[in-house]
């Protein structure tokens, strides 16, 4: 049986702003946007939480819920040194580390170099290590697959330890909510509440055949994690299955000519970064928020598979005169292309600028 931790940093960024800044400590902490601009939280301390504010809310709506919230800029430079300080002290144990963000990541345990059969106290000891080198907590979750270890880290916020186990695993799966199963989001959740399946014990109930039925291939996905399954394997080296950049505007744009201009400049951006790496796509994909924050993605396949420009942008000026409703006001534009190709020549890819 294997032996998995999740290990993720309690509100990471606002916490090493907090740090940073002792004078915070206990306050409404938002890191992100000003709220008198157009930014976005990126997270925040559990203080804010409490008010209903969240990661990727507007900074204008987080101030309307939380006045007297103090609004920090990111810092993200830091957070990286941090977040490699924190990768350290995981290799010191194993070198099965799968990175899912800058502050969380999973670890095999099974076999580590320290010969330490206990996972828990393998657990503890990250924690403690994490806690003296960086003043920073985190939450854990021990389990025999990463399914339950990533379900067992969100328990007890902030600072946790869960151990799930087979004897009490279904127990606990049972009483969660269907919105706290990792892999569930929202719209999933949504949906399923309509069916009746409010927790994890109603979720069990269902037949394969009839979750397939409704949820397609992602049924199988849901079928299993309620009965404790998840064979996924820790990944160590990810080969990204696309690339893609966007532009947020300081004042919402409703003409087409100055949607043209972002998206030849978002065209420009992506070859480059695409040449830089040596790869070429074969699809394009254009991402629209509207300003309620409402947004869409379309795509479109490519004929071949390129990372040009101009290919871009026709492909992308495409996507957009077809999907772009007029008469709305656009906040962010995004381009991007999918079904990556990595075997194409860097010189061959080479673009002028």
């Amino acid at each position: 049986m294997k032996k998995i931790i999740h290990i993720d940093m309690d509100a990471y960024f606002a916490a090493i702003e907090i740090r940073e800044d002792p004078s915070l400590k206990g306050k409404c902490v938002v890191v992100g946007g000003a709220p008198n601009s157009r930014g976005v939280v990126s997270t925040c301390s559990y203080e804010a939480r409490k008010y209903g504010i969240h990661s990727g809310m507007s900074s204008y709506q987080a101030w309307n819920l939380c006045p007297q919230a103090v609004f920090v800029h990111s810092s993200f430079k830091l957070y990286k040194e941090v977040s490699q300080q924190i990768r350290e002290i995981f290799y010191k144990w194993t070198e099965l580390v799968e990175p899912m963000s800058l502050d969380e990541a999973y670890l095999d345990v099974t076999q580590n170099k320290m010969g330490e059969n206990n996972p828990e106290k393998i657990a503890m000891l990250i924690k403690q290590d994490i806690f003296d080198t960086t003043r920073l907590t985190c939450s854990a979750g021990v389990s025999y697959n990463k399914f339950l270890a990533k379900i067992g880290s969100e328990l007890h916020k902030p600072d946790g330890l869960s151990i799930i186990t087979p004897d009490n695993a279904q127990d606990i799966l049972f009483s969660l909510p269907i919105g706290k199963f990792h892999g569930i989001g929202k719209v999933t959740a949504a949906r399923m509440q309509k069916l009746g399946i409010h927790t994890g014990k109603e979720l069990y109930q269902w037949e394969l055949k009839d979750l397939m039925k409704i949820f397609g291939k992602t049924g199988m996905f849901y079928y299993h994690v309620v009965r404790g399954i998840d064979d996924r394997e820790i990944i160590t080296e990810f080969e990204p299955k696309s690339i893609s950049c966007e532009s947020t505007f300081d004042t919402d744009l409703d003409s087409m000519d100055e949607l043209f201009d972002v998206l030849r400049k978002l065209s420009e951006r992506l070859s480059s970064r695409m040449a830089q790496k040596c790869i070429s796509g074969q699809n394009v994909v254009l991402k629209l928020k509207y300003d309620n924050f409402e947004y869409i993605t379309r795509s479109c396949p490519m004929k071949g598979s390129g990372n040009d420009p101009a290919t871009l942008y026709k492909y992308g000026e495409q996507l957009l005169v077809a999907n772009w409703e007029s008469s709305r006001k656009v906040r962010l534009l995004g381009l991007g292309v999918g079904k990556l190709d990595k075997s194409g020549d860097c010189e061959q890819l080479s673009i002028p600028l």
